[in-house]
């Protein structure tokens, strides 16, 4: 099992806890809106924002946690995350924050300790890069979006 050292930033509500897996198959955890005063925060249609959760995370070297966005907040109300998957890097030390957007039709209030988002600790690998003078020939060659057909 990997370890995700977390801290909590100054002004933080300790008592939200850490992010937690909500079942023992879960691939993600769950990240909680942690505003200031406890406040809450309305979501225009169109409209994005960035969420803090309170957390500060130093990820094993080797690895990196994507956030994601939760599925039932984005099939009932069109809550996502704009960049999905965000990426958190193992040498960021800073405020994790989740940038959510309103994709729905409707204002959509955010409470805090809400459950906004999900990480996934996943292992990285680092390329090299080589400059080459010809790249080998495939069958979809330079075919770009949509170029293999429907279905």
């Amino acid at each position: 099992m990997v370890e995700i050292r977390v801290t909590f930033d100054e002004s933080a509500d300790r008592e939200l806890g850490l992010p937690s897996y909500q079942t023992p198959g879960a691939a993600g955890a769950d990240l909680r809106a942690n505003l200031p005063d406890r406040a809450s925060l309305t979501l225009e249609p169109g409209a994005r924002v960035l969420v803090p959760t309170g957390l500060r995370m130093a990820i094993p070297l080797g690895y990196e946690v994507q956030v994601r966005p939760r599925s039932g907040l984005a099939l009932k109300h069109g809550i996502t995350l704009p960049n999905t998957p965000g990426t958190i890097d193992c040498d960021y030390r800073g405020p994790l924050g989740v940038i959510l957007m309103n994709a729905g039709d409707a204002p959509f209030e955010i409470l805090h300790g809400d459950r906004i988002a999900q990480m996934v600790v996943a292992p990285v690998v680092q390329a090299g890069f080589a400059l080459a003078e010809t790249l080998d020939e495939t069958q979809r060659g330079a075919g770009g979006f949509g170029s293999t057909g429907q279905g």
